[in-house]
């Protein structure tokens, strides 16, 4: 279920002249010179479509332009609608853009040597002339941009400037503008089960196909799905997508998630390790494949087979590890090693090391404004870690007052459940626990 990342091209099409009065054939220049150095670079070549009326480019066509991880654009002739989406490129992707312009062909409005575009040769007749330097040069270019260093003068000039990078399924979701109504639909639909939110689904496709539908509606559809544990229907509907949307790394973390729920992990964990190799390391995707482990190990504990629990366990709390280490502001990975480190037998000794750090991780995020039940649910596995039992009752009433969706206090549930077990084989019981796990349950 691999899918390629996508190099979205902006450039003119068919056959234009230059200011210079040279006609150049764009579609050749693309054809013969930009698919084969994308293709090169182990990328899928997307190129923008024509689909504009009166200059106003359709919502799917900024999606693919933002959501595409690379592109290129062609800065030749100086097309208004190539620097209209360079400029909006610019402003919300600090990197993993490629310049390119035809040599010789007129004055460019800015220099882009600044920005180091690419030159390419063209010949008498309009197409590109020797191909096979640029295409290496340019697939070079790509492979390099894989490192996400910084290319966007906005990002390199302007202190400060915002980071947009990978949103949070939740922030992603609740900060996305859409149609109100079906907004409105889906939150109705989650409190009434699968069946509710396939029939947005379903009304969603009445109007229009899924891959055209605007990508905020089609991620509320799909985290609608995972709200109501509808694991399979995610899946399926990942399917449906544009490729673009499809292939973001929040869509694919989602996609492992869920089919580690419907007892696919092996591929679960193929989709993750693709994602860290081509994506680079993040909280998200090693929280994940951390889970992934974390139930294989549950399993084998079941089954009674020992020497593969301790294992899956240590490669479980290396995942998590991993996740926290990327970003140490987000506590979901960490809390998740701290808390696997007491199922360990002995405990793990770095545990009294970590655990005050992603304590000061979760805290510094409620005092930032907008606590979630996740912030307050880690405050409350910290303090029963910790033996903490003022703390633990404060953050489970906040945790219970915060509750979103059904799932989420049975992933908390789970965990109190497994250090109150781990300590039990040791002779460790916290009475209290008991009830914090009956307050839970309910």
């Amino acid at each position: 279920m691999t899918i390629k990342p996508f190099c979205f091209v902006l450039m003119p099409f068919g056959q234009k002249p230059t200011s210079a009065g040279k006609i150049i054939d764009f579609d050749a220049v693309y054809r013969d010179l930009i698919a084969p150095a994308i293709r090169a670079a182990d990328l899928e070549p997307l190129r923008a479509d024509e689909e504009m009326a009166g200059g106003i480019i359709h919502k799917p066509m900024y999606e693919r332009l933002i959501l595409c991880e690379y592109a290129i654009a062609d800065l030749t002739t100086a097309n208004a609608n190539v620097f209209y989406e360079l400029g909006l490129r610019h402003a919300v992707r600090p990197a993993s853009t490629v310049l390119i312009f035809a040599k010789d062909t007129g004055q460019l409005p800015f220099d882009v040597g600044l920005l180091r575009g690419i030159p390419y040769e063209v010949s008498a007749d309009g197409k590109p002339d020797n191909c096979m330097s640029v295409v290496l040069s340019l697939s070079k270019r790509l492979i390099e941009a894989r490192k996400f260093t910084t290319d966007s003068p906005v990002y390199q000039l302007v202190d400060g400037f915002p980071e947009i990078q990978h949103l949070k399924t939740d922030v992603f979701r609740d900060r996305v503008q859409y149609a109100e109504e079906i907004k409105s639909r889906l939150a109705a639909a989650r409190k009434t089960g699968v069946e509710g939110v396939l029939a947005v689904e379903l009304l969603l496709e009445t109007n229009s196909t899924i891959d055209d539908t605007e990508a905020g509606v089609v991620i509320d559809l799909f985290l609608s799905y995972r709200a109501v544990k509808a694991w399979q229907n995610m899946i399926n509907l990942i399917a449906k997508m544009s490729p673009p949307l499809a292939n973001t790394v929040m869509v694919q973390e989602q996609l492992a998630l869920a089919l580690n729920r419907v007892g696919r992990g092996n591929e679960a964990e193929t989709v993750l390790l693709n994602l860290i190799d081509k994506r680079g390391p993040s909280s998200e995707t090693y929280g994940i494949l951390g889970r992934v482990y974390k139930d294989r190990w549950d399993t084998a504990n079941k089954d009674g087979k020992t020497l593969l629990a301790k294992g899956l366990l240590t490669k479980a709390i290396d995942a998590y590890l991993k996740g926290f280490e990327a970003d140490w502001r987000d506590a979901y990975p960490g809390i998740n090693a701290v808390t696997l480190m007491e199922m360990a037998d002995p405990p793990d000794v770095r545990q009294g090391r970590i655990l005050p750090v992603v304590t000061y991780a979760v805290e510094r995020r409620i005092a930032s404004g907008k606590p979630n039940y996740w912030d307050y649910a880690t405050l409350l596995e910290l303090a029963v870690l910790a033996k903490d039992e003022d703390t633990a009752s404060t953050a489970l009433a906040n945790a219970l007052a915060s509750i979103r969706e059904s799932w989420e206090p049975e992933t908390t549930l789970r965990n109190v459940r497994l250090i109150s077990h781990a300590r039990a084989k040791r002779g460790e019981i916290l009475a209290w626990t008991h009830d914090i796990e009956a307050a839970l349950d309910q």
